[in-house]
């Protein structure tokens, strides 16, 4: 990845540090067939018998979080799993690695976490070239006419009064953040970021996943924690802290202080173990907010017991449950309040349903994805973990998006994400998606700005403070409403946060409390149905129908409400 600044501190772990044995270090002459696995420690259980029982199974352990009992391991032994899974020590067993072929399906739907999740605008076609205008207000941000997301939520009202504290530190878990943006280095913290990926080239069949580490600006591929070459993770480190200095976007919370947690691969992939790492080391460094906008791949939704899967498939499931749910108990031990994003496939996740998702990438050679029936006993994760707020999406009449997860007794609060076919003619508007940072770096490389560094696209913005200038994206998706609910809780946590937990901070339930208390009910449509119509660029119309169940107060399409800043400070 691009460009990697000095750090100013060095932050120490603790005994729940990632360790990695002395004679587990991978060998560079390792055979190409070996496999990576995560292998789950049973709790209770001696690491010491764990490791053992890893070694006699013909595993190489590469590193361990000791704070949840997960290990990487490597091996060559096509009979690994059924080695080690009936051990005493072992708790459980999943794939850690893109092996074998990737199916197109798959491809196509990481390229979905770019852009229905994202920049779903891009897969109906770029607009007609028209470019948004604006009028810029003297005492606000420059673009702070095309932020409709913060007059929803009540965020310009609430800045008078709380604008967010650099002691509150919020995580971001993703893509990583382009730390040298100028419109987030004000904010962010180089010293404590870290990156818990390792890029992964290309898949066993050759096909491309990140890319190739020659292609890298140092040739490696162990990227710097201040960069982000996908763009996601940028977005959302914007939309919750960009500061208050007459450039470009404001934040929700334009004070507070960011930390690049990285746990997702360029290409868009969160796997296991790299999420539990982040997860623990946010809760070893006084996080006090995490944003969450992903699900951990290969499985949308894990079953335990899905007659659709191979007993191979429900321990790999089984285990991403088990170790998530240790690293969400750890992080929240530890005072981290949770939020992710409740998911982008238009379905309610309290009734059954029909995932043709997973796993969407394949194991072995020749796997794709399959259609599977899913009971509401299967869990999507993190975002459906005990200590999780998930966050549905809403558009610019507050409408629930389109494409928003939902469902009664699942979504806590709703927060702005965007919906571009929330219009009066339902045709695609590209400002009713949301507006934050976007790395000047991403937008060059994709020819998205020409050579005097003007857009090129409808969906980028620059904006220039006297010879700085900055770059700006359109996305939407809950992957957009989640930060939107961190910053208010990233607020909520500045106003009232005070000496608990051993320094400043706040009891995580507190916060999701005072979140939920304050949000802005919210009903559901008249009848409880919305039918969703939506005339697409290439001249199809699509209709879909939702129905939202519960009272105003608390319901299934806006859980607790539309959160509020105003009322989260007090006014």
């Amino acid at each position: 990845m691009k460009r990697l600044l000095a750090l100013t501190a060095v932050v120490a772990l603790g005994a729940a540090a990632l360790t990695a044995p002395a004679q587990a270090a991978p060998s560079s002459a390792e055979p190409a067939t070996s496999k990576e696995y995560v292998v789950l420690y049973k709790e209770g259980a001696s690491a010491a018998d764990a490791q053992k029982a890893i070694q006699a199974a013909g595993g190489t352990i590469v590193k361990v979080n000791t704070a949840v009992g997960l290990a990487t391991v490597s091996t060559t032994n096509a009979g690994f799993v059924d080695a080690i899974k009936n051990n005493a020590a072992i708790d459980g067993v999943a794939g850690n690695r893109v092996i074998g072929a990737a199916p197109e399906t798959a491809r196509v739907k990481a390229d979905v976490r770019k852009a229905i999740e994202a920049k779903a605008v891009e897969k109906e076609g770029r607009g007609n070239g028209k470019f948004p205008k604006w009028n810029r207000k003297p005492s606000a941000e420059p673009l702070d006419d095309l932020q409709w997301d913060l007059d929803q939520m009540k965020a310009n009202e609430a800045h008078k009064y709380e604008q967010g504290d650099k002691r509150v530190l919020v995580g971001i878990l993703d893509t990583g953040v382009d730390g040298t943006h100028p419109d987030i280095a004000p904010n962010f913290s180089n010293a404590l970021s870290r990156n818990f990926t390792v890029d992964i080239p290309t898949d066993a069949n050759g096909d491309r996943i990140d890319g190739p580490c020659a292609e890298e600006p140092d040739a490696s591929c162990n990227d710097p924690a201040n960069v982000d070459e996908d763009g996601h993770g940028t977005h959302v480190a914007s939309s919750i802290a960009s500061p208050l200095n007459k450039l470009g976007v404001a934040g929700v919370a334009p004070n507070v202080t960011i930390v690049n947690i990285r746990a997702g691969q360029d290409s868009g992939y969160f796997f296991l173990q790299p999420s539990v790492d982040a997860l623990t080391y946010a809760g070893d460094i006084g996080i006090d907010v995490v944003n969450m906008s992903y699900y951990i791949d290969p499985w949308l939704f894990n079953c335990v017991d899905n007659a659709a899967d191979s007993p191979a498939d429900q321990l790999e499931q089984a285990t991403i449950i088990k170790a998530t749910q240790r690293a969400l108990n750890y992080a929240h031990r530890k005072g981290v309040t949770l939020i992710a994003a409740a998911g982008n496939g238009a379905s309610d996740y309290t009734k059954t349903l029909v995932d043709a998702s997973s796993p969407d990438f394949a194991s072995t050679p020749g796997e794709a994805p399959r259609s599977r029936t899913i009971p509401t006993s299967c869990i999507s994760m993190p975002s459906e973990g005990d200590h999780v707020v998930p966050v549905s999406s809403t558009g610019i009449s507050t409408r629930k998006s389109y494409y928003s997860d939902h469902g009664n007794g699942y979504i806590a609060v709703a927060a702005p994400g965007g919906d571009v076919y929330d219009t009066p003619g339902n045709t695609r508007d590209i400002t009713k998606a949301t507006l934050s940072a976007y790395p000047e770096s991403l937008a060059r490389a994709n020819g998205e700005i020409d050579e005097n560094g003007d857009p090129t696209v409808e969906y980028v913005v620059k904006d220039c403070r006297g010879s700085v200038c900055a770059y700006y994206q359109y996305l939407q998706g809950t992957s957009m409403a989640s930060p939107r609910a961190v910053g208010v809780a990233a607020l909520i946590v500045s106003k009232y946060g005070r000496n608990g937990r051993g320094g400043f901070g706040m009891d995580p339930d507190d916060v999701e409390r005072v979140l939920k208390a304050t949000a802005t009910d919210t009903r559901c449509p008249a009848g409880g149905t919305y039918t969703y119509t939506r005339h697409l660029p290439s001249g199809a119309t699509v209709t879909a129908t939702h129905t939202c169940e519960g009272g105003k107060s608390n319901n299934g399409f806006y859980g607790q409400g539309i959160v509020n800043a105003l009322r989260a400070v007090g006014h």
